[in-house]
């Protein structure tokens, strides 16, 4: 699906010829089918085209914010800002659509201010990794504290409604049977594949997880691609938090709750490592639908949704571990 840090070169920044579909590409999408198919067999109504309406329309959200994290993911880093990222993103915009707080109007412009502030907290992110040598985490987690700020600041009390036609259209009106959210999360993927085969960031994200050191003997000063990547992980993050307030029709502090968890899930599942250098957009955009099949089917066979949470820990737990199999058995190490 995705080119693996091994097959590119460093030097160069252009991707080797590919070596072939692994084991590790084709994993997911099989899981995916095999999941399916045993859901569709224990539930009449996980098959129908509504349920399957309902699982994309569901995975809309959480695709866009996968998007973003697995570009940091591919670096090495880990990112835990999307929760204040996405709260301070969808008071913004639902302040400044119409809305019942003010007499603001802005419409898509609106959302693009929404989106700008998401990405400049996401700098913030990287600026603080590169800056004050901070692990990323840590940083991501700062800037995660400090979106909630701004959102409870600017909710002050009051829960801002949305009554903007085009923002509410999004969750509303379809095409081809699929509401705007999940078009507008398929056009994310694409433009995150896009980036990541085309563009040097997309190569360097790889370049830098997989053999850092090696990219910054060849000359590469990495530090502004850090930067550039977590500042595109926030610009997804907004965009998340936008589809969030379009969904609920209103403005929430809480708007990205869970999602930075599900997200890295979805991810690993979807065969992109944590160590990073291997994965992609396509990889996680999998793993997403991996995700979201499998808390769908449990619902529809009786399975309560308590359990959901401590399955995608097992999942996650089990798809950790079959990617770093390999390495461990080279290595002889754990870390």
């Amino acid at each position: 699906m995705t080119t693996p840090a091994e097959d590119v070169d460093v030097a160069s920044a252009r991707p080797r010829p590919r070596r072939g579909l692994s084991l590790r590409d084709a994993g997911p999408p099989i899981a995916l089918v095999v999941i399916f198919l045993v859901f569709a067999v224990l539930s009449s109504e996980f098959r129908t085209f509504d349920n399957v309406q309902n699982i994309m329309d569901a995975a809309a959200v959480l695709a866009v914010v996968t998007c973003g994290i697995t570009f940091v993911l591919m670096m090495g880093s880990i990112d835990l800002s999307a929760p204040g990222v996405m709260g301070a993103s969808a008071i913004a915009v639902a302040l400044l659509v119409a809305n019942n707080r003010n007499d603001n109007d802005l419409g898509l412009i609106g959302v693009l201010v929404a989106i700008l502030l998401a990405a400049g907290l996401g700098c913030l992110s990287g600026l603080a990794l590169v800056l004050l040598k901070v692990p990323s985490f840590m940083t991501t987690l700062g800037a995660s504290a400090i979106g909630l700020g701004i959102a409870t600041l600017l909710f002050n009390g009051v829960q801002p409604n949305i009554t903007d036609g085009m923002l509410e259209s999004w969750a509303v009106d379809r095409f081809l049977g699929f509401s705007y959210l999940t078009w507008i999360a398929v056009a994310c993927v694409l433009v995150g594949w896009l980036i990541q085969r085309y563009t040097r960031l997309g190569r360097y994200a790889f370049a830098i997880g997989g053999a850092e050191e090696v990219l910054s003997l060849s000359g590469v000063n990495v530090a502004p691609y850090k930067v550039a990547v977590f500042t595109l992980a926030g610009a997804f993050y907004g965009l998340g938090g936008v589809m969030v307030t379009s969904q609920l029709g209103a403005g929430l502090v809480q708007a990205g709750d869970g999602y930075d968890f599900s997200a890295i899930t979805a991810a690993v599942v979807g065969g992109t490592l944590l160590t990073g250098g291997r994965g992609g957009v396509l990889h996680s955009a999998v793993g997403v639908l991996v995700i979201m099949v499998l808390t769908n089917g449990l619902v529809q066979i009786g399975v309560s949704p308590y359990w959901q949470g401590g399955v995608q820990g097992l999942i996650v737990v089990a798809a950790v571990a079959a990617a770093v199999l390999p390495q461990r058995r080279r290595n002889q190490v754990v870390k």
